[in-house]
Protein backbone atom coordinates (compact mmCIF):
# COMPACT_ATOMS: atom_id res chain seq x y z
CA UNK A 1 0.00 0.00 0.00
CA UNK A 2 1.13 3.31 -0.74
CA UNK A 3 1.89 5.84 1.86
CA UNK A 4 1.03 9.52 1.34
CA UNK A 5 2.56 12.33 2.87
CA UNK A 6 2.39 16.37 1.96
CA UNK A 7 3.75 19.52 2.73
CA UNK A 8 1.33 22.11 4.08
CA UNK A 9 1.76 25.93 4.23
CA UNK A 10 0.37 29.12 2.39
CA UNK A 11 2.46 29.66 -0.04
CA UNK A 12 3.93 25.95 -0.43
CA UNK A 13 4.49 25.96 -4.34
CA UNK A 14 8.22 27.23 -3.69
CA UNK A 15 8.37 24.21 -1.51
CA UNK A 16 11.66 21.37 -2.45
CA UNK A 17 10.29 19.02 -0.09
CA UNK A 18 8.99 17.00 -2.78
CA UNK A 19 11.98 16.57 -4.16
CA UNK A 20 13.58 15.86 -1.47
CA UNK A 21 11.60 12.85 -0.31
CA UNK A 22 10.89 11.21 -3.66
CA UNK A 23 14.84 10.71 -3.72
CA UNK A 24 14.28 9.50 0.43
CA UNK A 25 12.08 6.98 -1.25
CA UNK A 26 14.58 5.93 -4.17
CA UNK A 27 16.91 5.24 -1.43
CA UNK A 28 15.08 3.33 1.09
CA UNK A 29 12.85 1.81 -1.56
CA UNK A 30 9.62 3.26 0.50
CA UNK A 31 6.57 2.91 -1.42
CA UNK A 32 4.75 6.34 -0.98
CA UNK A 33 3.78 9.57 -3.17
CA UNK A 34 4.74 13.17 -1.45
CA UNK A 35 2.96 16.40 -2.73
CA UNK A 36 2.31 20.03 -1.93
CA UNK A 37 -0.99 21.19 -0.01
CA UNK A 38 -1.78 24.56 -0.07
CA UNK A 39 -3.82 25.61 3.25
CA UNK A 40 -6.00 28.60 3.29
CA UNK A 41 -4.94 30.60 5.87
CA UNK A 42 -8.04 29.88 8.21
CA UNK A 43 -8.24 26.25 7.60
CA UNK A 44 -5.43 24.47 8.58
CA UNK A 45 -6.82 22.31 10.49
CA UNK A 46 -9.55 21.61 8.57
CA UNK A 47 -7.34 20.34 5.39
CA UNK A 48 -4.77 18.09 8.12
CA UNK A 49 -8.35 16.48 8.72
CA UNK A 50 -9.28 15.99 5.08
CA UNK A 51 -6.06 14.79 4.29
CA UNK A 52 -6.20 12.75 7.15
CA UNK A 53 -9.58 11.34 6.07
CA UNK A 54 -7.83 10.54 2.24
CA UNK A 55 -5.48 7.96 4.55
CA UNK A 56 -2.75 10.27 4.61
CA UNK A 57 -0.04 9.58 7.09
CA UNK A 58 2.16 12.33 7.95
CA UNK A 59 2.86 16.25 6.75
CA UNK A 60 5.56 18.56 6.90
CA UNK A 61 4.44 21.95 7.90
CA UNK A 62 6.12 25.33 6.89
CA UNK A 63 4.93 29.28 7.42
CA UNK A 64 2.93 30.05 8.50
CA UNK A 65 1.68 27.03 10.41
CA UNK A 66 4.12 25.74 12.76
CA UNK A 67 2.15 27.34 15.82
CA UNK A 68 -1.33 25.74 14.95
CA UNK A 69 0.19 22.29 14.18
CA UNK A 70 1.73 22.27 17.54
CA UNK A 71 -1.85 22.44 19.07
CA UNK A 72 -3.46 19.84 16.66
CA UNK A 73 -0.81 17.74 17.74
CA UNK A 74 -2.18 15.38 20.24
CA UNK A 75 1.25 14.02 21.68
CA UNK A 76 4.40 15.89 20.92
CA UNK A 77 8.46 15.52 21.19
CA UNK A 78 10.41 17.26 23.75
CA UNK A 79 11.86 19.57 21.54
CA UNK A 80 8.30 20.43 19.59
CA UNK A 81 7.32 20.83 23.08
CA UNK A 82 9.58 23.19 24.32
CA UNK A 83 10.10 24.60 20.51
CA UNK A 84 6.18 25.11 21.03
CA UNK A 85 6.14 24.71 17.18
CA UNK A 86 5.68 21.70 15.22
CA UNK A 87 7.12 21.53 11.45
CA UNK A 88 6.14 17.07 11.28
CA UNK A 89 3.14 15.79 12.25
CA UNK A 90 2.31 11.82 11.91
CA UNK A 91 -0.94 10.38 12.34
CA UNK A 92 -0.72 6.86 14.38
CA UNK A 93 -4.43 5.84 14.39
CA UNK A 94 -6.18 8.84 16.49
CA UNK A 95 -3.20 10.18 17.92
CA UNK A 96 -1.47 13.07 15.96
CA UNK A 97 2.10 13.34 17.23
CA UNK A 98 4.11 16.44 16.47
CA UNK A 99 7.82 16.78 16.51
CA UNK A 100 10.40 19.74 15.21
CA UNK A 101 13.01 18.94 13.34
CA UNK A 102 14.50 22.28 12.71
CA UNK A 103 17.37 21.89 15.42
CA UNK A 104 18.57 18.64 14.81
CA UNK A 105 18.25 19.68 10.60
CA UNK A 106 20.73 22.99 11.42
CA UNK A 107 23.08 21.49 13.76
CA UNK A 108 23.73 18.40 11.23
CA UNK A 109 24.19 20.45 8.21
CA UNK A 110 26.48 22.90 10.88
CA UNK A 111 28.45 20.02 12.25
CA UNK A 112 28.52 17.22 9.50
CA UNK A 113 27.96 18.66 6.36
CA UNK A 114 29.66 21.96 7.49
CA UNK A 115 32.26 20.21 9.17
CA UNK A 116 32.19 23.35 11.58
CA UNK A 117 31.76 22.59 15.14
CA UNK A 118 29.94 24.11 18.05
CA UNK A 119 30.87 22.69 21.00
CA UNK A 120 33.44 25.30 22.85
CA UNK A 121 32.25 27.93 20.37
CA UNK A 122 30.60 31.63 20.90
CA UNK A 123 27.34 31.14 19.26
CA UNK A 124 24.98 34.28 17.76
CA UNK A 125 21.47 33.41 17.09
CA UNK A 126 19.60 36.20 15.60
CA UNK A 127 15.91 36.36 15.79
CA UNK A 128 13.53 35.39 18.48
CA UNK A 129 10.76 33.53 16.43
CA UNK A 130 9.84 30.39 15.86
CA UNK A 131 12.70 29.96 13.39
CA UNK A 132 14.74 30.60 16.50
CA UNK A 133 12.71 29.02 19.12
CA UNK A 134 12.60 26.00 16.68
CA UNK A 135 16.66 25.52 16.96
CA UNK A 136 17.43 26.54 20.56
CA UNK A 137 17.33 23.19 22.57
CA UNK A 138 19.45 21.32 19.69
CA UNK A 139 21.62 24.13 19.85
CA UNK A 140 22.05 24.44 23.77
CA UNK A 141 22.80 20.07 23.50
CA UNK A 142 25.80 21.14 21.70
CA UNK A 143 27.12 22.56 24.82
CA UNK A 144 28.57 25.85 23.01
CA UNK A 145 30.85 28.64 24.86
CA UNK A 146 28.47 31.11 24.75
CA UNK A 147 24.77 31.34 23.38
CA UNK A 148 23.59 34.89 22.83
CA UNK A 149 19.93 35.75 21.28
CA UNK A 150 20.46 39.33 19.93
CA UNK A 151 16.45 40.33 18.68
CA UNK A 152 14.60 44.00 18.05
CA UNK A 153 12.72 43.47 20.37
CA UNK A 154 14.90 43.01 23.68
CA UNK A 155 11.71 41.43 25.60
CA UNK A 156 10.94 38.53 23.33
CA UNK A 157 14.85 37.61 22.94
CA UNK A 158 14.80 37.84 27.34
CA UNK A 159 11.49 35.85 26.88
CA UNK A 160 13.41 32.55 25.00
CA UNK A 161 16.45 32.91 26.80
CA UNK A 162 14.54 32.69 30.25
CA UNK A 163 12.61 29.67 28.62
CA UNK A 164 15.44 27.55 27.65
CA UNK A 165 18.05 28.69 29.99
CA UNK A 166 16.78 25.64 32.26
CA UNK A 167 18.95 23.63 29.59
CA UNK A 168 21.54 24.78 29.59
CA UNK A 169 23.64 28.67 29.48
CA UNK A 170 22.00 31.32 26.89
CA UNK A 171 21.48 34.92 27.10
CA UNK A 172 19.54 37.46 25.39
CA UNK A 173 20.52 41.21 24.22
CA UNK A 174 19.70 43.76 21.86
CA UNK A 175 21.34 44.44 18.90
CA UNK A 176 23.44 47.36 20.08
CA UNK A 177 24.85 45.58 22.87
CA UNK A 178 26.64 43.15 20.82
CA UNK A 179 29.30 45.70 20.43
CA UNK A 180 32.71 44.76 21.20
CA UNK A 181 31.16 41.22 21.11
CA UNK A 182 32.84 38.26 18.54
CA UNK A 183 31.55 35.23 18.18
CA UNK A 184 32.89 31.95 15.83
CA UNK A 185 28.98 31.34 14.72
CA UNK A 186 26.25 33.76 13.51
CA UNK A 187 23.43 32.34 12.45
CA UNK A 188 20.10 34.82 11.28
CA UNK A 189 17.10 33.04 11.84
CA UNK A 190 15.19 36.30 11.63
CA UNK A 191 12.66 37.05 8.88
CA UNK A 192 14.96 40.07 7.44
CA UNK A 193 16.06 37.53 4.47
CA UNK A 194 12.83 37.02 3.01
CA UNK A 195 12.21 41.20 2.58
CA UNK A 196 16.08 41.37 1.37
CA UNK A 197 17.02 43.46 4.27
CA UNK A 198 19.71 42.88 6.68
CA UNK A 199 19.46 42.29 11.01
CA UNK A 200 21.54 45.60 12.30
CA UNK A 201 24.13 44.19 13.09
CA UNK A 202 27.28 45.99 14.79
CA UNK A 203 30.66 46.15 13.23
CA UNK A 204 32.99 43.32 14.72
CA UNK A 205 30.66 40.54 15.77
CA UNK A 206 32.23 38.05 13.50
CA UNK A 207 35.23 36.23 14.51
CA UNK A 208 38.56 35.46 12.78
CA UNK A 209 37.29 31.64 11.03
CA UNK A 210 34.09 32.67 12.09
CA UNK A 211 30.95 30.86 10.29
CA UNK A 212 27.68 33.25 9.04
CA UNK A 213 24.88 30.78 8.29
CA UNK A 214 21.07 32.02 7.22
CA UNK A 215 18.79 29.45 7.53
CA UNK A 216 17.39 30.93 4.43
CA UNK A 217 18.45 29.22 1.01
CA UNK A 218 19.00 30.28 -2.10
CA UNK A 219 18.64 34.36 -3.30
CA UNK A 220 17.28 35.46 -0.17
CA UNK A 221 20.41 34.14 2.14
CA UNK A 222 23.04 35.95 -0.43
CA UNK A 223 22.56 39.27 1.51
CA UNK A 224 23.17 38.46 4.87
CA UNK A 225 25.74 36.12 3.52
CA UNK A 226 27.60 38.39 1.41
CA UNK A 227 27.37 41.47 3.96
CA UNK A 228 28.88 38.92 6.39
CA UNK A 229 31.87 38.20 4.33
CA UNK A 230 32.63 41.09 4.31
CA UNK A 231 32.61 42.35 7.78
CA UNK A 232 35.12 39.49 7.99
CA UNK A 233 33.27 35.94 8.22
CA UNK A 234 35.87 33.13 7.09
CA UNK A 235 31.96 30.71 5.59
CA UNK A 236 29.45 31.83 4.61
CA UNK A 237 26.33 28.93 4.16
CA UNK A 238 22.89 29.08 3.32
CA UNK A 239 19.81 26.76 4.35
CA UNK A 240 19.68 24.54 1.88
CA UNK A 241 21.49 21.76 3.66
CA UNK A 242 19.35 22.10 6.68
CA UNK A 243 16.02 21.85 4.70
CA UNK A 244 17.43 18.44 3.75
CA UNK A 245 18.67 17.32 7.22
CA UNK A 246 15.27 18.67 8.76
CA UNK A 247 13.73 16.57 6.30
CA UNK A 248 15.57 13.30 6.56
CA UNK A 249 14.90 13.83 10.30
CA UNK A 250 11.36 13.97 9.94
CA UNK A 251 11.31 10.98 7.12
CA UNK A 252 13.17 9.24 9.98
CA UNK A 253 10.03 10.23 12.61
CA UNK A 254 7.53 8.86 9.70
CA UNK A 255 9.71 5.52 8.72
CA UNK A 256 12.56 4.48 10.90
CA UNK A 257 14.89 5.10 8.48
CA UNK A 258 17.35 7.56 7.95
CA UNK A 259 18.26 8.28 4.42
CA UNK A 260 21.63 9.81 3.13
CA UNK A 261 21.51 13.21 2.80
CA UNK A 262 25.17 14.06 0.90
CA UNK A 263 23.62 13.11 -2.11
CA UNK A 264 20.60 15.02 -2.38
CA UNK A 265 21.99 18.08 -0.93
CA UNK A 266 24.63 17.83 -3.78
CA UNK A 267 21.80 17.24 -6.57
CA UNK A 268 19.84 20.16 -5.20
CA UNK A 269 23.17 22.13 -5.71
CA UNK A 270 23.09 21.83 -8.78
CA UNK A 271 19.50 22.63 -10.03
CA UNK A 272 19.28 25.88 -8.20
Amino acid sequence: MTDRYAVVGNPVAHSLSPQIHTAFARQTGADLVYTRLLAPLDRFAACIAEFRAEGGAGVNVTLPFKLEAWRLATRRSERAEQAQAVNTLRFDGGVVFGDNTDGAGLVRDIEINCAHAIAGRRVLLLGAGGAARGVLLPLIGCRPSALVIANRSIDKALALAQHFSRWGACRACSYAELAANTFDIVINATSASVAGELPPLPAGVFAPGSLAYDMMYGARALPFLQSAQAQGAARGIDGLGMLVEQAAEAFFVWRGVRPQTAPVIAALKEIR
